[in-house]
């Protein structure tokens, strides 16, 4: 199969690795040449896919259209194209249309009883600010006081979400859909940086049976009430044993996807991109954990090692593909040998959690003594004052 993904930063990224552990032939496109997917792909196009006399002739030869970006106009155009051009586009509207939105989203959580933060004013502070119109962390906000309030909204509360600060740990699900057929994926869980974007993902989540059938009744619940068809990612927070829906995502995600894959052995894009082909949705299969994987970014410059949030993949230009990378089972990294200064995104994996965790205090010792490191930084919301802060094997 032959497909073109539009988008080459960090759902792009996602998108080719699973592309190409499908055996599919990846073709990429964006605007920009300088894009971390570049060097993941078969064939890599400098093309504006708004300008249709270039994008439509383009077409011909593709089995499947995966967008990899939130650009409003690009996805707007890429409906009208492929509807054109009559290739599948793997992207629902619809349930993007309400996702992109926190306040469209929260209003939908409150009218179907899914499970959220306690809306600002009714709760006290300290509280979260959110741009309703972005996604994952960005431009979040923690607001400790009403002075600190005041001085961040003078000028008004525009397309903004506020709401209760909970403490606890993240999770991540998602849910394909394709023609009333839903599936629950693998629940993951979420390690973030202190500035809230996620720096590790762990395959799979440790939840109680309880827990677990709630959040995958909430998956496929919203799945139905979106009439989903592609990929939704869900993610919560355990705040005093109680699962809180913070936001969903109506678009391929970024992280937890290839964290699935190397744990499970499904490639949920692969799923959800043959049933958009063939217009038939999948057969049953179960999802199973084979391996205990933890997949985390890193940050490398002269003796300093940081743990850091996905964010500093993005601006990395392009990256690579690397196997037993001092011990881990791939990066993608920028590494080249001799560069002083680098990013990866480590994926270790172990016959279990523990395993995995053991494995990652050898692959990150492993850095260290290659670097002569000895400034190592792993910070999180919750302690984001310490100098450092370090997760234990298998905690």
């Amino acid at each position: 199969m032959r497909v073109v993904i539009v988008g080459g930063k960090l759902q792009g990224l996602e998108v080719a690795y699973l592309a190409k552990k499908a055996d599919w032939e990846v073709v990429l496109v964006d605007k920009n040449e300088w894009v971390p997917a570049a060097e993941l792909c078969d064939q890599f196009y400098n093309v504006d896919v708004t300008k249709t006399d270039e994008w439509i002739p383009f077409l011909k030869d593709i089995d499947l259209i995966i967008p990899a970006l939130e650009n409003q106009e690009v996805l707007d155009s890429l409906v009208r194209s492929a509807h054109y051009a009559h290739v599948p586009l793997l992207f629902d509207s619809k349930a993007y249309g309400i996702s992109s939105s926190k306040i469209s989203s929260n209003e939908m959580f409150a009218r179907t009883g899914v499970p959220g933060p306690i809306p600002w004013p009714e709760c006290g502070f300290p509280i979260i600010a959110k741009p309703s119109g972005e996604s994952g962390s960005k431009g979040v906000q923690k607001v400790k006081s009403a002075v600190e309030f005041k001085s961040l909204f003078d000028n008004g509360l525009t397309d903004w979400v506020i709401e209760e600060y909970l403490e606890g740990p993240s999770y991540s699900l998602e849910v394909i859909g394709y023609a009333g057929v839903y599936k629950v994926l693998q629940i993951t869980e979420l390690h973030m940086d202190e500035n809230y974007d996620c720096k590790r993902v762990i395959g799979s989540a440790i939840l109680s049976d309880e827990l677990r059938n709630e959040f995958e009744q909430i998956g496929m619940n919203l799945a139905r009430t979106l009439k989903l068809n592609g990929i939704m990612d869900i993610e919560t927070i355990l705040h005093k044993g109680k699962l809180k829906v913070l936001e969903i995502d109506a678009r391929i995600p970024s992280q937890t996807p290839i964290t699935v894959f190397h744990s499970t052995g499904v490639n949920m894009l692969k799923v959800i991109g043959e049933a958009f082909v063939s217009k038939v949705p999948w057969t049953e299969f179960e999802i199973k954990e084979k391996s205990g994987v933890i997949f985390e970014h890193i940050h490398v410059w002269n003796d300093g090692l940081e743990i850091c949030g996905e964010h500093i993949m993005a601006d990395s230009g392009p990256l690579h593909l690397y196997p037993d990378f001092f011990g881990a089972d791939e990066a993608i990294s920028n590494y080249i040998p001799g560069k002083t200064e680098w990013v990866a995104t480590l994926i270790i994996k172990g016959k279990n959690l523990q395993a995995a965790w053991r494995q990652r205090e050898v692959v990150i010792q492993a850095i260290k003594n290659e670097w002569g490191i000895h400034h190592y930084y792993d910070r999180d919301p919750y302690h984001s004052d310490l100098s450092e802060r370090i997760y234990a094997s298998g905690s």
